[in-house]
């Protein structure tokens, strides 16, 4: 835990940056994602796929835009990355 808080501080330090940054690659690492889903087909496992990387992104944009608690926001974040990261890796292999 002491490397999630060591992030999370430092998120705290300096948040409308990171926000502006983290915006910026979890919304590219999603539309990989999302790419490699439908490159798969447009079923209905594809489209639930797409669903949660969809809201994982839209989650995290979301809280940033209501500036909600730094914690909620940095979690979301990396909530988000696992989403797409699990669904791209799935879509890889």
């Amino acid at each position: 835990m002491t490397t999630y808080n060591e992030f999370l501080g430092e998120y705290r330090k300096n948040e409308r940056g990171y926000a502006s940054i983290f915006i910026i690659a979890q919304s590219c690492l999603g539309s990989v994602a999302a790419m490699a889903v439908l490159m798969q087909g447009i079923g209905i496992y594809q489209m639930v796929q797409l669903f949660l990387v969809v809201m994982g992104c839209m989650s995290f944009n979301a809280a940033v835009l209501a500036q909600l608690p730094s914690k909620i926001t940095f979690n979301i974040f990396i909530l988000s990355l696992l989403v797409s990261s699990l669904v791209l890796g799935a879509n890889l292999i």
